[in-house]
């Protein structure tokens, strides 16, 4: 059977560039939480706590005057897909055998709310590029025109499933053998300030509690919680097949072992216990892994006071109580659409690590008997994990991955 690899990864979040960088944030227990100051994301005294991208270190496949047309969300794309590219070594594959799937809709809310503020008054004078900007699929056509992708490609929502519903396809396109390697990227979610109170008036993100100190407010799985902390980031993950993979001897960081989807059938963001339980052990069994082989849980791990509890009353029902655990988004914040294509790329570090990353703010846990990784960093060997990333639209998914070399 043609397995499907992970080759490549590339990384761009608030609290570093490059998988390098990123690597030592997580075990450094970094962050960047702060009050948000890009334009369109205040107005008047309305003001959110999140972390944002500082400094980005552009592709250098593309032009200074591509660069002047493309969007914040376009910019951050290209340069995660070029350090994935890179890292994967894809100049070495046929062009026609190499996809893109862009994880992620409804992208560039920012850049529709500063273009109607900025127009409203003259609407004949807006840019001619926001006609193609506006599109999700704007990404796939800025990506394949930097780089050689010539097979499958497409863009695909799943609200903040997005990013591992396009590991999935990636693993499936290359299992199938339509291709040698897709590009699985969970794009950044470019938010205004319009989003952020609608997801607070609904009780998704998290309130102005912590106004004193912006660094306490992101804290999954806490019982101070209050809801999720918006955090930009974008991740590459490429999946190659084996086949492709061991022809050209590429270095692999663990391959796909088995993933599930399950629908709770609601359309509203309360989450459903059942769901959950039922993609992880779907998961499992594609897998062909048991509960006790899964040495780590990746959970989705928002913040929301309801969807923690119930994300982890799901995982005591698997028999996954003895799996180490810990938040990424403590320390990235959630990055929507991106997070679960960050969350794999941070799962795969650590597993080549050989390190777990702690978890912020988590002075007084739900559930406290789990295998809890706390304020620092832990050394501990993983071989099997499982990756949990769940979405608005009752949207669930689960993911094992295996580090081959243990």
């Amino acid at each position: 059977m043609n397995r499907a690899l992970i080759t490549g990864v590339g990384i761009t979040s608030a609290i570093g560039q490059g998988k390098e960088r990123f690597a030592r944030a997580l075990f450094g227990g970094e962050h960047a939480f702060a009050y948000m100051e890009r334009e369109g994301r205040r107005k008047g005294s309305l003001t959110f706590v999140g972390a944002e991208i500082r400094e980005l270190a552009n592709a250098t496949r593309i032009g200074e005057r591509v660069r002047r047309r493309t969007s914040f969300c376009g910019l951050v794309a290209l340069a995660t897909v070029e350090e994935a590219w890179n890292d994967a070594g894809l100049d070495a594959v046929a062009p026609e055998r190499i996809g893109l799937i862009v994880g992620g809709s409804n992208l560039q809310q920012r850049e529709v709310v500063n273009a109607t503020e900025a127009y409203a008054s003259h609407p004949v004078h807006v840019s001619p590029y926001y006609s193609i900007s506006l599109w999700d699929t704007d990404l796939c056509g800025l990506c394949t025109e930097a780089f050689p992708v010539r097979g499958m490609t497409y863009s695909l929502g799943g609200a903040s499933a997005s990013g591992q519903l396009a590991v999935m396809q990636a693993a499936r396109a290359v299992e199938s053998g339509e291709l040698d390697a897709c590009i699985a990227l969970g794009a950044l979610t470019d938010l205004s300030y319009l989003e952020f109170q609608a997801l607070r008036n609904i009780g998704a993100m998290g309130t102005d509690r912590y106004a004193d100190d912006p660094s306490l407010a992101c804290r999954p799985f806490d019982r101070m919680r209050d809801g999720f902390i918006y955090g930009e980031s974008c991740g590459a993950v490429v999946v190659e097949g084996s086949e492709s993979a061991g022809m050209r001897r590429a270095r692999s960081y663990g391959s796909i072992r088995g993933y599930a989807t399950a629908t709770a059938g609601n359309r509203n963001p309360n989450p459903d216990e059942q769901c959950e339980i039922a993609v992880i052990r779907r998961a499992l069994k594609a897998s062909g892994l048991s509960p006790a082989e899964v040495d780590y849980v990746s959970p989705h791990g928002s913040g929301s006071v309801i969807g923690d509890t119930t994300e982890l009353n799901a995982v005591v029902a698997c028999e996954l109580s003895h799996a180490f655990i810990n938040s990424t988004k403590s320390l990235t914040g959630h990055g929507l659409a991106s997070a679960g294509a960050v969350e794999v790329i941070a799962t795969l570090l650590q597993m080549e690590a050989g390190r777990l990353h702690p978890s912020r703010n988590l002075t007084s846990p739900e559930m406290p008997s789990l295998n809890w990784v706390g304020e620092g960093a832990i050394n501990q060997r993983v071989r099997n994990a499982l990756c949990l990333s769940y979405g608005f639209g009752g949207i669930n998914t689960a993911l094992c991955v295996q580090h081959e070399g243990l």
